[in-house]
């Protein structure tokens, strides 16, 4: 029996440590520990609720804007308050497009790197190779001298021994099965990916007035001018023209080149539809409202729960059913550590009991990761692209089912290949091929609002302070690209008094809970083939699945413990510099005791 550790986990946000044990070449056992403190629910005590999501998105700077959506809406659920159409429109086409280039990135920057050795891109014909992407598409990038002058620049890259992120690869792994041809294919397109997912996000840019962390979410909707008559407005006839031009270049690269590289990279490693399979539960809140986000019924993408592999049954989703347990994570809870607790009653309170760094054991059977551990129902869960596509698979959705059928079609193969890490990775494709068709209808219904003259986008109705109950509380459901994201927000005499988040990857990297339930990652890994510990790329490839974004599921504070929130009157230290109060320093310093 041997351990296998991978800390940090590369080409994820954050900072993940995998351990496995390995017996007769097969993971039989897994644990999955996120190494950084969680602080930004701290950081949101005592601020005003409208300001909440200016905060919360610095979450992360991968997923940019789901946390801000996620955080208005919350306060919108807490106080209240509708948004008008325009709004709703704006937050959809943001969020969309967030889905289309993260689905890009993910597949060809984060995760190919998995599958694909670049060395062996230097040994393809580039006439074959040629063959080979003309059989698979239509895209006009595809002859002997494109893909030679694509060879030629990765031999000069290896002439001038500056590999940059091509240098710290498992080249010439016996896990890598890919032809030349398909590495030197492959390899173009991550290049063209780069153009293609910088040129897209300019619809985050112009309605968000940058990107990341964009500038124009208000609780009660969007400060983004529209104006069919104003050229000076941020939505006028000629944006519109712009996003219908962007939207076009996405859907004709995700169709003609992301696609096609996914079913033929698939096609090579067709044992991975039967690696990975991990809890067979999932969960999907939903998204993209037709109407009210207090209708999910109307959603572009269905909500539900899928258990034990059964999609015969999608079980409706009750927000009062999660909890979150703290049993194996550096944390406490009033009620005990082997408790749940509710987000609207959650606690953030750190206590780290783990090695010093570098982390060299960890003690599994105790506290092993600043990850909580969620459960839906005492149940865990499996969230993200796999469990969206899953829940409107299995509720009959027309599009994704002709979508799906059309991949396990070119496979023989049924359903339940998906419950795999090649599904993972198939979902996100089928996810994203239906959302560059889904994006020019919401960018026409904002054009034919603001022809009409319909030209709202904000609901100020109650955004005075004074008009809102003395205490309240709500949340914010969402599904961003990784998976269901949900905000939990308590307001008191106007301000915040408890904020908390579960986040996509705390669903799926979380550590065990107090009935021994692995998490998704945990549980995926078993049974996973390993041809060489000491280059364990197998795990990478299921973990690399679920694209894992660790800057959201746990956060840094800063390292002198000084506090950006406004619950106690603040400590000089020793350098004059504000610090933590007194209550939340205790706590601080316990965090950092193992010297983390």
């Amino acid at each position: 029996m041997a351990r296998v550790v991978i800390d940090p986990v590369t080409r994820i946000e954050g900072h993940l440590r995998i351990e496995t044990e390995v017996n007769g070449g097969r993971v039989t056992d897994a644990w999955s520990s996120g190494t950084m403190f969680r602080g930004i629910e701290l950081i949101l005590r005592g601020r005003d609720p409208r300001e909440a999501w200016i905060w919360a998105q610095r979450i992360c700077g991968v997923c940019t804007t789901v946390h801000a959506l996620a955080s208005v809406r919350a306060v919108e659920n807490a106080l209240g308050i509708d948004i008008p159409d325009n709004a709703r429109l704006v937050r959809n086409i943001i969020a969309g497009a967030q889905n289309v280039q993260d689905h890009v990135i993910h597949f060809y920057h984060l995760h190919a790197l998995d599958w694909v050795d670049v060395t062996l891109a230097l040994k393809a014909d580039p006439a074959k190779t040629s063959q080979l992407a003309q059989s698979i598409s239509e895209w006009p990038k595809s002859s002997a001298t494109y893909f030679k002058g694509v060879q030629d620049r990765v031999k000069a890259l290896v002439a001038s021994r500056q590999l940059s992120l091509f240098s710290s690869g498992d080249w010439g792994h016996p896990a890598y099965q890919l032809p030349p041809e398909a590495n030197l294919l492959a390899v173009a397109h991550y290049i063209e990916a780069l153009d293609m997912q910088r040129d897209f996000i300019r619809i985050h840019a112009v309605l968000g007035g940058k990107n990341p962390h964009l500038q124009t979410y208000l609780v009660g909707g969007m400060s983004t001018a529209i104006d069919g008559n104003e050229p000076e407005a941020v939505i006028n006839p000629e944006r519109i023209t712009l996003f219908n031009e962007l939207a076009a270049r996405a859907k004709t690269f995700v169709q003609q080149v992301y696609v096609p590289d996914v079913l033929a990279v698939a096609s090579f490693y067709k044992e991975w539809f039967g690696y990975g399979e991990g809890l067979g539960n999932f969960m999907a809140y939903g998204d993209f409202p037709s109407g009210s986000i207090n209708d999910p019924s109307d959603f572009f993408f269905p909500r539900g729960v899928i258990l034990g592999r059964d999609l015969a049954t999608v079980h409706p989703v009750d927000p009062g059913k999660i909890a979150e347990y703290v049993t194996h994570s550096w944390y406490e809870y009033s009620v005990g550590d082997q408790a749940s607790r509710r987000p609207a009653e959650g606690e953030t309170s750190p206590k780290y009991s783990g090695p010093k760094p570098p982390y060299l054991v960890l003690d599994t059977d105790a506290k092993y990761s600043w990850l909580k551990s969620p459960r839906y129902d005492d149940k865990p869960m499996e969230v993200g692209p796999l469990a969206r596509t899953l829940v409107a698979y299995a509720s009959g959705d027309a599009q994704v089912k002709k979508s799906v059928d059309a991949v396990l079609a070119k496979f023989n193969a049924p359903p339940t290949v998906l419950f795999s890490t090649l599904g993972r990775i198939a979902a996100r494709a089928i996810e994203a091929d239906i959302m560059v068709e889904k994006l020019p209808e919401w960018i026409a219904q904002l054009d034919d609002n603001m022809a009409h003259g319909d030209v709202r986008i904000h609901n100020g109705d109650k955004w005075d302070p004074e008009s809102w109950p003395k205490s309240c509380a709500g949340f914010g459901l969402e599904e961003a690209p990784r998976g269901s994201l949900g905000h939990w927000v308590e307001i008191e005499n106007k301000k915040i008094v408890n904020y908390q988040c579960i986040v996509p990857s705390t669903w799926n990297a979380g550590p065990r809970d107090a009935h021994g339930q692995r998490g998704a990652y945990e549980a995926a890994l078993l049974n996973t083939p390993i041809a060489d510990p000491e280059r364990p790329l197998e795990v990478l490839r299921t973990v690399h699945s679920f694209d894992p974004c660790l800057a959201c599921a746990v956060h840094v504070v800063d390292g002198k413990g000084r506090s950006y929130g406004r619950e106690a009157e603040a400590v000089p230290d020793s350098e004059g510099t504000t610090s933590l109060p007194a209550d939340s320093a205790a706590l601080y310093k316990a965090a950092v005791q193992g010297g983390l």
